[in-house]
């Protein structure tokens, strides 16, 4: 096993916008129980250095402190492995020992996952020598027979444990692992034990319909292997070139709020509408954008729209919305529900009526906002057939979804 003890500082490198190589940027270190950040000298004197996060990290000399009472720059927490990640970390590193409380230091989590993390930052022990921790790609079948074997507490073979290591760095919750297929980067999603309803398809249903919508979404694909039901999502950040890929910088809608995972239950969609007037390029197209985002997980069910759930781009110069992420429907019982973010004034019921009280806030006038909503409920519907068959979905499971998850009749409750 892999040994625990505390790490006092790592080094953080990045991929510039363009570059196929990364660069040291700087450090992160312990300070008490937090965690600073300090950029290198060498790197601050490039022409073409850039800052990880201007509000945050501005580029200069010195030390940055953790602002807003958060314990690590968010910017660099979100490059860490969330719930899926951090599980087979410690059980890889305590084994038998580990128990559903057992947690690590946040150093130990950025240095034990993967290096082909989400965005454009990797950590290393190395100031001078860049290691990526990476694998070899291993089939769906063993990537499905690892998780497996983790949530079921079972012990791993050491190509199995270093296959699924490879995935550790993505955020998320649920099982999950990285593939790449010729120029093609993708994040495959699994089913999990506890499961009461097909996840995987709810997904791919929802994400395909939202193309269909005209939104800008991540791009998917069913698959099966072992069989078992697998979504495979196509990276974004990744922008294959001759020689390699492109990483592309990104931060979390959480970390544009200046809010850690305590205190998410203050971020909003209307927030992060005067954040894209006043910061995003082109936020006239940005604010149609996440208006139609906002009303499309309405109406398909997806309460999980939490800050992490959105981000941005940033190429050292402004931010611009990333493609859609993480639509998934999420099982519910009857009864308005409540989105992750709040839709506006701090009001998050998952209605229609919310949503058209919200334009203005959009810049949208009420005949558009109608116009909008009535538009996407119109795609959902004429597409829905379709779109299930793609997905292979049973009638059962049509029916389970239809409603339910899919405009469920409180949406259009006042």
């Amino acid at each position: 096993m892999t040994s625990n003890k505390p790490i006092n500082e790592l080094y953080v490198w990045l991929w510039l916008p363009g570059a196929l190589d990364p660069v040291p940027a700087g450090r992160v270190y312990r300070t008490g129980n937090s965690f600073n950040f300090h950029y290198g000298k060498r790197y601050v004197e490039r022409n073409d250095a850039i800052s990880l996060n201007p509000d945050e990290l501005p580029l200069r000399k010195g030390s940055h402190q953790p602002i807003g009472g958060m314990t690590m720059p968010s910017c660099l927490r979100d490059g860490s492995p969330d719930a899926w990640g951090r599980r087979v970390i410690i059980r890889r590193m305590m084994g038998s020992s580990a128990n559903a409380d057992t947690e690590m230091d946040e150093l130990t989590y950025l240095i034990e996952s993967g290096s082909d993390r989400v965005g454009a930052l990797d950590f290393q022990r190395s100031s001078s020598e860049y290691v990526p921790r990476e694998t070899d790609s291993a089939s769906l079948e063993e990537l499905l027979e690892a998780s497996s074997r983790v949530e079921k507490g079972l012990p791993l073979t050491p190509d199995l444990e270093q296959a699924l290591n490879h995935g550790t760095s993505i955020g998320g919750a649920r099982p999950k692992a990285l593939l790449q297929d010729g120029d093609k980067k993708y994040v495959a999603k699994f089913s999990s034990s506890t499961d009461t309803q097909n996840v995987v398809k709810g997904e791919f249903v929802a994400m395909r319909l939202a193309d269909k919508a005209g939104l800008e979404v991540a791009l998917v694909r069913m698959e099966s292997a072992a069989g078992r039901d697998v979504l495979l999502v196509e990276r974004f950040d990744r922008v294959a070139r001759s020689g390699g890929f492109e990483r592309k910088l990104m931060l979390s809608a959480l970390t544009l709020f200046q809010l850690d995972e305590m205190m998410a239950r203050y971020a909003s969609y209307d927030l992060l509408a005067d954040m894209i007037r006043q910061k995003f390029h082109n936020p006239t197209n940005s604010l149609r954008e996440l208006y139609r985002r906002m009303v499309f997980n309405v109406l398909c069910g997806n309460t999980d729209d939490h800050a992490r759930n959105h981000a941005a781009f940033y190429d050292g110069k402004a931010l611009a919305l990333t493609p859609a992420y993480d639509i998934c429907p999420q099982n519910r019982t009857t009864g308005i529900a409540s989105q992750a973010m709040a839709l506006l004034d701090g009001k998050s019921q998952s209605t229609l009526a919310l949503c058209r009280e919200a334009a203005h806030k959009f810049n949208l006038n009420p005949q558009r906002a109608k116009e909008e909503v009535e538009s996407l409920e119109h795609v959902i519907q004429s597409n829905w057939n379709q779109v299930c068959d793609e997905a292979q979905m049973t009638e059962t499971e049509k029916r389970f979804f239809w409603k339910r998850q899919f405009l469920n009749p409180s949406i259009y409750e006042d």
